[in-house]
């Protein structure tokens, strides 16, 4: 059969019978979001080019290269992200947790906050889109993840002037004068144990850096919760994406770090995933 002869209905069936030999659990699906990202127009006429274009991304998908970044783009919240292999690929549980931090700035009417590790600058992002002006700092120390989130930056227009990137190891990186003056602070830290095995789709693509934090996995968190307090705002509240095997002693450890409140959040399969810490008002 020729290109011309073709159809894109054709063209997803036969790549879900790949991704199906291939192993992707879901081929059906992933087959369409591929169709739809080289052919917006599926009434369109299959070309050599778009062909050519659709099936690099199928091979690469065949490869073991994860959907998000195979496609360039993914979806968070309200946000249409680009993610490539510079970031963590944004999931629902971070979903969870940037709602999270949403809520806590509502709450309090919160004027600044902070994203540490922003990464593609998923949950930075919306927060600046979704509460009206709150500036928000986003700190990540990985060059190659800030330039992504600069482009995802220029993408959601005039609401990015509330934005300011910046390259640095959590709170060090912010100007010493913004101490004290934080409503919410939000990380999606590394939490995995050194040595924890992960699915070849994590570890063979995503940023090892933004994956493994020592022994147990709580190395940069211990930092980012004794920390926070001298960074927080009064009232103010710290927000912590998490393992459910670490909530127990996430939330002592924010309890003995001085906070008032602490509350373990669940994510949308019912897991233990983040932590709320508040502050009260002095």
């Amino acid at each position: 059969m020729s290109v011309a002869e073709l159809t894109w209905t054709q063209v997803r069936r036969a790549a879900a019978r790949r991704l199906r030999a291939a192993g992707v659990a879901s081929p059906e699906a992933e087959a369409r979001w591929l169709v739809e990202e080289a052919a917006p127009d599926l009434d369109a006429s299959v070309t050599k080019r778009t062909l050519a274009h659709f099936d690099a991304m199928l091979v690469r998908r065949e490869k073991g290269e994860p959907l998000q970044y195979v496609l360039g783009r993914w979806g968070f919240r309200s946000l249409d992200l680009l993610v490539d292999p510079r970031v963590l690929i944004p999931r629902p549980e971070t979903e969870v947790v940037a709602g999270a931090a949403v809520e806590e700035a509502r709450r309090i009417d919160a004027r600044v906050a902070v994203d540490l590790g922003t990464g593609s600058g998923a949950i930075a992002l919306a927060l600046a889109t979704e509460i009206p002006a709150l500036e928000v700092w986003a700190v990540d120390e990985s060059p190659d993840a800030l330039d992504v989130a600069r482009a995802n930056l220029a993408g959601i227009g005039r609401v990015g002037a509330r934005v300011r990137l910046v390259l640095g190891d959590w709170f060090t990186a912010l100007p010493a004068e913004l101490r004290g003056t934080f409503g919410v602070v939000v990380a999606n830290p590394p939490y995995v144990a050194d040595g924890e095995e992960l699915p070849s789709e994590v570890a063979d693509w995503e940023p090892t850096d933004a994956l493994y934090a020592g022994a147990d996995g709580l190395d940069d968190i211990r930092r980012i919760i004794s920390d926070a307090p001298a960074w927080l705002a009064r009232p103010g509240s710290l927000v912590v994406e998490l393992a459910p095997d670490q909530a127990l002693t996430v939330g002592a450890l924010a309890y003995g770090s001085g906070f008032d409140e602490v509350i373990i959040g669940r994510d949308l399969a019912d897991s233990e995933r983040y932590l709320v810490a508040r502050m009260g008002a002095s």
